[in-house]
């Protein structure tokens, strides 16, 4: 007789098991979660919000704007202090995200439902100069984890939440819900089911609605009108693509390199105090770098180009048309290096929001400039969110978001064609060069990076310390033919690794290659394993991405290769094991 449950939660999932579907339960999930991140969402941008309107009031304003320089540097440090009271690590939310999904079955931690909140507040409510929407999709994969596993969900269903989770957050924060499914899909390489994309348009509708019904209906972005698209302007549009795109390769180089430096100082207080007052100087010269930067964007769109520089010490050198597309240029180029500060320091956000800005004021520079060099008349606006869908196409490498982000929340869909062109341009481009985006390279480089390839994904969610067998008895160099003999009898396999006293393999030894002498009773006493072993076909480190495996298994012929672990020993790894598993993980991932 199976035993009642006795927790609140076990007799629910008993209720639930009885009187609703799997599928449907899956459904009424995903609508709790969009409601939930949407929630999140709102919480997480208004909090910070009314930090900025703390540190930029008015009383402040007396001190000229030296505020813009000290308070990026104490909300890092703020932010800093809290990360060591938590004593756990808080990375970028979309990059740990994509891991958990392809190393930890999709398991986020407990803490990451409010780590996120708490230290992308404060980054930005300071003055950091990145954006909220990573932390955002952080906390709510982290929610929609969390929550699948208490509800006893399988791996696809957690994933499945977890990509409803984002959808919600981003269709809270952009209020772009189309978009919002998209970017879920393209980042997360979600196969589009109808099994998936049901709950991604529940949990997406639900987070926008959510928003909506606190915030009230409005767009992020703001502009007079739009320009109708004249065929003409094509070929500016298709070199605005190859602009994005150039930057877009810019964008991702700085910012791993200046990541590769602050990984190198041991210090964490030294790079609080490096990141921290490198980026505080560039605020104090160009405040429009001061957070977010969605304030300066919606300048652009409005061509209110004076807010470049407002409050900025280079007020008085504003004049003439050139300038200001000199300023536009180094704020492309600054924005970037703000950005990277502010991670360097120790400070939590996003790179969505960095991208957005950078490809506005790429965009207005560029039109700009031809309207003042005669050779045509554009429009400042189109060029403004044309080059916003470029950058997120190139950088995050996700076109399709791109076109549907920016003419969701412009309500621009008028401009589908240049959208279109200069996505797919930046995209092709960026692509050829870097072949992942600033989300996944690093990932891809540890083999840790799930695709749309179901083989590839597959194999990248398989982890070799769980297929090692480890049943072999183990031999040593010196042993003789008589104890290897008595080995033998008490294994029940046929291959044996032979082992030196520190434990690192130095060979492996097949019955085959001393079954026609080992009843030879001659040769027990003067016939040693080191003259009978031969070396490995090849060796697997247990941290090895599993693609390498198969290469190695392909490549040496073997049934079965040693695995070791920092050069010692583990077990072996045999085709028949790994085959056994893919079929089942297969299984489960369809």
């Amino acid at each position: 007789m199976t035993p009642k449950p006795k927790s609140l939660l076990g007799k629910f999932l008993l209720w639930r098991a009885k009187h609703i579907s799997q599928d449907r339960f899956v459904l009424m999930l995903s609508v709790l979660v969009g409601f939930i991140t949407g929630l999140v969402a709102v919480i997480l941008k208004n909090t910070t919000h009314f930090i900025q309107e703390l540190v930029r009031s008015d009383y402040l304003d007396q001190y000229f704007n030296l505020y813009y320089f000290a308070f990026p540097l104490i909300g890092i440090i703020l932010t800093v202090i809290v990360k060591r009271i938590i004593n756990k690590p808080i990375s970028e939310g979309i990059p740990s995200t994509l891991y958990a999904i392809s190393r930890r079955s999709g398991f986020l931690q407990v803490y990451k439902t409010y780590a996120y909140l708490i230290t992308s507040a404060l980054t930005v409510g300071f003055g950091g100069s990145v954006g909220l929407e990573g932390p955002t999709v952080g906390t709510g994969s982290a929610i929609g984890s969390n929550l699948g596993r208490m509800m006893h969900l399988n791996f696809r269903q957690r994933i499945l939440l977890m990509g409803c989770a984002t959808a919600g957050a981003i269709a809270s924060i952009f209020n772009a819900p189309i978009a919002a499914i998209i970017f879920t899909i393209e980042i997360f390489s979600l196969d589009l089911t109808l099994a998936s994309l049901v709950p991604l348009l529940l949990a997406s509708v639900s987070g926008a609605v959510t928003s909506i019904f606190i915030q009230g209906n409005d767009y992020l972005f703001h502009y007079k009108s739009l320009a109708a698209f004249e065929i003409s302007d094509l070929p500016l549009y298709a070199l605005m693509g190859v602009l994005t795109a150039l930057v877009s390769v810019y964008f991702t180089k700085v910012y791993f390199y200046f990541d590769e430096l602050f990984t190198k100082i041991k210090s964490t207080w030294q790079k609080v105090l490096i990141g921290g007052l490198s980026l505080g100087l560039l605020i104090w010269l160009v405040p429009p770098l001061y957070g977010e930067g969605y304030e300066l964007i919606n300048s652009l769109l409005n061509g209110e180009v004076i807010s470049i520089v407002n409050q900025s010490i280079l007020y008085d050198w504003f004049s003439g048309p050139y300038i200001v597309v000199a300023l536009l240029l180094g704020l492309v180029f600054l924005k970037i290096f703000a950005s990277v500060f502010t991670f360097g320091a120790g400070g939590v956000g996003g790179i969505f929001a960095p991208s957005l800005f950078v490809g506005a004021a790429l965009g207005f520079a560029f039109a700009y400039l031809v309207n003042q060099s005669g050779l045509s008349t554009i429009s400042t606006t189109n060029f403004s969110l044309v080059g916003m869908a470029g950058l997120m196409a190139g950088v995050l490498h996700a076109p399709l978001t791109a076109i549907f982000m920016i003419a969701e929340i412009t309500a621009g869909y008028d401009l589908f064609i240049p959208l279109m062109t200069v996505s797919a341009i930046s995209y092709l481009v960026t692509r050829s060069i870097l072949p992942h985006s600033i989300y996944t390279m690093q990932l891809a480089k540890r083999g840790d990076l799930l695709t749309h390839n179901k083989d590839q994904a597959i194999l990248t969610l398989l982890s070799i310390a769980t297929v090692v067998e480890k049943d072999f008895k183990k031999v040593k160099p010196e042993f003789t033919l008589g104890q290897l003999v008595k080995v033998v009898s008490r294994s029940k396999r046929n291959l044996f690794p032979v082992i030196d006293e520190e434990g690192v393999l130095v060979g492996v030894l097949t019955l085959d290659d001393f079954r026609t002498i080992m009843f030879d009773h001659g040769l027990y006493d003067n016939t040693y394993v080191s003259e009978l072993m031969s070396p490995p076909p090849a060796v697997v480190d247990v941290k090895e991405d599993m693609s390498s495996v198969m290469k190695k298994f392909q490549s040496s012929g073997a049934w079965n290769l040693p695995v070791t672990e920092n050069g010692k020993y583990l077990g072996f790894v045999s085709k028949s094991k790994l085959f056994s598993v893919y079929r089942r993980k297969l299984m489960e991932f369809s």
